[in-house]
């Protein structure tokens, strides 16, 4: 019996030490804890992020103050409004770190998604989205900032202090960045995994790449003789109507899951609407005014009370008047009515007749028109044609096309 017991012990100490190691490693493996996520599953966080925090939240409420469409009446937006404290570090740095965050993601699905040295090579409409995606946050971060970090950055630590690249070659970049998108929609079919703003259509984002490149081709017009050619070239691939826009419309009429606007306005208060702005739709008779602003008591800029509500309310990215239309109004990254406004001016800068400039700002302004009642108010604002013949054709006069102040 001892002898039994014994050649059992040693069978079992023999059956444990051949064990190799690779299999206790298996053994002892997380599956819930994977190194490497599944790049379609990385997809939603890429848009989510770049429609909410990139183009929805801070860095909009702040420069709709710096450029009078909004003026700041309470906290930090008084003190924007003020231009107090604007030239601190801290003032953007929760927008720095955004955008890093969300290229840093771009950067990985990218990598994961290399043609030679990915784990999913194939998933071409992926890697194309990750790659829009970069250039418009790109875009974002040096337009903001001017110089920043691309070319070494999304090294960990790697690289702690990446280089700061020069904005003309972040330029080149971007436009590489969307040439490369296209490419990969063209040759990879549709784009898999939870796609919020196209439901996976590549065409759809082929013309949202085309759109973009118009974009950052005219944002050069004072540096390159060749931009408004080159947006030419560009938007006549890309969207032909509203419903082509790239938006994220994914919102619910509740806390924390409603537009970004919709909540500033609704938890903060800070921001009314301008003088400057108010003026303007008002000496032009513009039918979008009651739309755009409710009651007729504008902030001053620059000179307004601290109050949250005693102004008239702005309502340039979400319906005022009405409550779910304000929360669940689209986050616009891209639409046709601004590709037809570049369009007319890339026209006129290209030297095409007056008639043919002028008929495509007259499209742009009905879009604009269209878009406004469409997703804000469920209907249509009428006028635009009327608005268009007699408040702005009376003021593109010879040196003034650009501006028709």
């Amino acid at each position: 019996m001892k002898i039994f017991k014994y050649l059992l012990y040693v069978s079992f100490i023999v059956l444990i030490s051949a064990c190799s190691e690779d299999i206790m490693d298996d053994i002892n493996e997380n599956r819930n804890d994977a190194e490497e996520m599944i790049m379609d599953n990385i997809l939603p966080d890429m848009i989510v992020k770049s429609a909410y925090e990139t183009t929805g939240t801070d860095i909009a409420w702040f420069t709709s103050i710096y450029v009078e469409q909004n003026a700041g009446t309470w906290g930090q937006a008084s003190d924007a409004d003020k231009r107090i404290g604007q030239n601190t570090a801290s003032l953007f740095n929760n927008s720095w770190n955004s955008l890093y965050e969300v290229m840093n993601i771009c950067k990985t699905v990218i990598r994961g998604t290399d043609p030679t040295t990915g784990s999913e090579p194939l998933n071409l409409g992926v890697r194309g989205v990750a790659q829009l995606l970069m250039a418009y946050n790109l875009a974002v971060t040096t337009d903001m900032w001017g110089e920043c970090p691309y070319t070494q950055a999304f090294n960990g630590a790697e690289i702690l202090q990446p280089a700061y690249d020069k904005q003309s070659a972040l330029y080149v970049e971007i436009q590489d960045l969307l040439d490369d998108a296209i490419e990969n929609f063209t040759n990879g079919g549709s784009v898999s995994g939870t796609d919020f703003i196209y439901g996976g259509d590549a065409d759809a984002w082929i013309r949202a790449a085309y759109s973009l490149k118009a974009r950052y081709y005219m944002r050069l017009s004072n540096r390159n003789t060749n931009a408004a050619a080159n947006a030419l070239a560009a938007l006549a691939n890309g969207f032909t109507s509203g419903a082509d826009d790239m938006l994220f419309a994914e919102y619910q009429a509740d806390l924390p899951n409603a537009n970004p606007w919709g909540e500033y306005w609704y938890v903060r208060d800070h921001n009314s609407v301008s003088t400057t702005l108010y003026n303007i739709l008002d000496t032009r008779n513009d039918p979008r005014l009651p739309y755009l602003a409710n009651g007729d008591n504008p902030a001053p800029i620059g000179e307004a009370e601290q109050t949250q509500g005693g102004y008239s309310q702005s309502a340039i990215s979400t319906g005022w008047d009405n409550f779910d239309a304000n929360w669940t109004a689209p986050t616009p990254m891209m639409t046709y009515h601004e590709l037809k406004f570049i369009e007319a001016e890339a026209q006129f800068r290209n030297g095409a007749a007056a008639a043919t400039w002028q008929a495509t700002l007259s499209e742009a302004i009905a879009a604009a028109f269209d878009y406004i009642g469409t997703h804000y108010y469920g209907g249509t604002i009428p006028g635009a044609a009327a608005y268009y013949t007699n408040e702005v054709v009376p003021r593109l006069t010879a040196g003034n096309e650009l501006s028709e102040s």
